[in-house]
């Protein structure tokens, strides 16, 4: 027999929408690895619950919770290096808050794209994607959303060498940012990651990238040091989004090697270690492991380099299990 519309109700609709929040929360703390099939399994819920008749309001927010879902799907499956995977969960999520009519959520899940479009060296298409998602949300974003699309159009930029115009998105984030706290209506829960902390880092990688793409410019790492320092700073203090304080300690390790200060390197690349053991991201451990290379490459006779590729092999797993 048909079910009759309305058939889950409100205190249903918002333990779901409470849950979705908690894996958000339990994969920036202990990275993508740990919750991946929870998170599908949801999703596979709410998509069922899509199939049967629904209160036109109900559907709209479940469309909404699959959206959501769909995307942290997709970032817990590039973070454990799923990338084809990853990338058919951004599309889904594309398509459910689209049917959810929430632009903001989908301009958000562009920028997931985009950041995978850079990590896979592409960075002409991470930047059309955030594009895209800028002109998309043109009208309805918040100033912290607005700041997060800019500091990735400053990725972007940075990889594709061009630094007049990653210097002006660095700053187009920050003026953003700026006015986050004067915004009348509460941000939604996928963009509260997109702190003080987080700019920081965002802006800072950009100017990291930048000195990748010149040469390794001094000038630029030097522009990259005080930003991720203060990122490092910041996230120390945040028991939350653990996965990106690893990931700012590798990149203040990185920038040392770059300003040719291996000793300094090392402690931070140790640090990254040492945080990298709680945290299942097969990201985190691929870029401690490219971070290291390319310091024994370069320093190879270098006592404390020595110690730490023993650390390295006795502490960090070669992969991250993909669950």
């Amino acid at each position: 027999a048909p079910r009759r519309p309305g058939r889950l109700s409100r205190p249903e609709l918002e333990l779901l929408e409470t849950t979705t929040k908690m894996f958000r929360q339990w994969d920036a703390q202990c990275g993508g690895g740990l919750r991946r099939k929870a998170v599908v399994g949801q999703l596979h819920e709410v998509t069922d619950l899509l199939q049967e008749p629904q209160r036109e309001t109900t559907t709209r927010r479940l469309f909404k919770v699959a959206a959501e879902l769909a995307e942290l799907a997709g970032w817990m499956s590039y973070d454990v290096g799923l990338q084809p995977t990853a990338q058919k969960y951004f599309v889904l999520a594309l398509h459910a808050a689209k049917e959810a009519g929430d632009k903001p959520l989908g301009s958000y899940i562009l920028s997931s794209m985009s950041r995978q479009m850079i990590h896979l060296g592409r960075p002409e298409d991470a930047l059309e994607l955030i594009h895209l998602a800028q002109y998309g949300s043109r009208d309805c974003a918040s100033p912290r959303t607005q700041s997060m699309l800019y500091a990735m159009e400053a990725r972007a930029y940075a990889n594709m060498g061009q630094p007049g115009k990653c210097k002006r998105a660095v700053r187009m984030a920050e003026d953003a940012f700026s006015d986050a706290e004067d915004w009348d209506e509460p941000d939604p829960d996928w963009i509260r990651f997109f702190s003080e902390a987080e700019l920081y880092g965002e802006n800072s990688h950009s100017f990291r990238d930048l000195a990748y793409v010149a040469g390794r410019s001094p000038t630029y790492a030097s522009l990259a040091e005080p930003l991720m320092e203060k990122a490092v700073q910041l996230f120390a203090e945040d028991h939350e989004h653990q996965r990106s304080y690893a990931l700012n300690l590798i990149g203040m390790a990185t920038v040392h090697l770059l300003q040719r200060e291996p000793e300094q390197s090392t402690r931070y690349a140790a640090q990254a270690m040492q945080v990298a053991k709680k945290v299942r991201s097969e990201r985190v451990n691929t870029r401690i492991r490219k971070t290291v290379d390319n310091a024994v490459r370069e320093y190879g006779d270098l006592g404390e380099v020595i110690g730490l590729t023993e650390q390295l092999a006795a502490e960090l797993p070669e992969t991250a299990e993909a669950v």
